[in-house]
């Protein structure tokens, strides 16, 4: 595998509430995930659906305080089932002393 892409944004997935017997693969509260794109191991892929779908928000230029929350970069999210509550906050890195994003790499030849 050849990454190219430079990623500009950095996100922390935290079970704030909820406990093992309640999800199916075990998740409780204070389990935490790190991730930039892919799927981060262990979390459900029902619910990264729906996160990933947030995270895309915020790589569009989006700002969570337009759904009602305080800040612009965390979000609180219920799992697929309703049966654990995670917090999402996204971070900006691999960015210039500007904040702008550095360029991607030169992509691999075919």
């Amino acid at each position: 595998m050849q990454k190219w892409c430079t990623e500009d944004w950095q996100f922390e997935l935290i079970v704030t509430r909820g406990k093992a017997g309640h999800c199916r693969l075990g998740l409780e509260k204070g389990d935490k995930f790190v991730f930039s794109y892919g799927c981060p191991e262990g979390i459900c892929p029902k619910t990264m659906m729906t996160i990933y779908t947030w995270c895309e928000v915020i790589r569009c230029g989006g700002d969570f305080t337009y759904r009602g929350e305080k800040e612009r970069y965390e979000i609180n999210i219920p799992c697929a089932d309703g049966c654990i509550q995670f917090h999402l906050k996204a971070t900006p890195i691999n960015r210039d002393e500007n904040g702008k994003p550095l360029p991607n790499l030169p992509r691999p030849q075919d």
